[in-house]
């Protein structure tokens, strides 16, 4: 399957159950883009970066993790509430918190040597969230085995991730020139709606992790 075919496939996916990813996950993200806001506006817009992602790991496992479960429930067929799968998610949350802090000191530290090993890094660990929430991996088993799984696939991994994300980080962008003015009702409605949006992401990336694990035995390193 060709990235296009990836994307068209997850495109019509996320199109057609967006009311569902809309209950489930908009509210976790509307919540972080308030918390974030205020952690800035007490930081100041030149505090750390730190305390944003330390926000981010406060909300981002847990509406990634329902968001996973949801795409998995799905393609069985099933249609789970929205209560179970945030409470599983919740369940979930200590660990993939873990997951996601290792992953991002692994991509930054690849991002501070001239961004390219960074971005060989995300695409090495695009895996590691599906391997952990569907399959019970530890987050150190989960990243491994992402390593082990992408291996050889690295440009069509990547052409999918920037498939995604370079239309979205344009909308961010240009909301951001158009809109600049932090700290307002209107910014905080752009930064849940480009958090939202930044959810494709996941179904691309579901689609790739299902289409990889019918190809490859999974390695035993739980």
């Amino acid at each position: 399957m060709t990235p296009f075919s990836v994307l068209r496939d997850s495109l019509y996916f996320f199109r057609r159950h967006l009311w569902a990813i809309l209950q489930l996950c908009l509210p976790l993200v509307v919540l972080e883009s308030v918390s974030k806001q205020v952690v800035d506006h007490v930081v100041g817009v030149d505090g750390s970066p730190v305390y944003d992602i330390v926000t981010g790991l406060l909300f981002y496992p847990l509406y990634t993790a329902a968001l996973i479960l949801f795409l998995d429930a799905r393609s069985d067929g099933y249609s789970p509430r929205t209560r179970d799968l945030l409470a599983m998610a919740v369940r979930l949350w200590p660990m993939f918190a873990l997951l996601a802090a290792m992953s991002t000191i692994l991509i930054m530290l690849g991002v501070s040597m001239f961004v390219l090993p960074g971005l060989w890094v995300m695409v090495k660990l695009v895996f590691s969230e599906y391997l952990l929430v569907l399959r019970g991996y530890t987050p150190m088993a989960a990243m491994t085995e992402s390593f082990r799984m992408s291996q050889g696939h690295f440009w069509r991994i990547l052409t999918c991730v920037l498939g995604a994300l370079v239309p979205l980080w344009a909308i961010d962008l240009l909301s951001g020139v158009i809109w600049p003015e932090p700290g307002n009702l209107l910014s905080l409605l752009l930064d849940s709606l480009n958090g939202f949006l930044q959810l494709f992401t996941s179904v691309v990336l579901y689609r790739l992790y299902m289409l990889f694990m019918d190809k490859a035995p999974t390695s035993q390193v739980q």
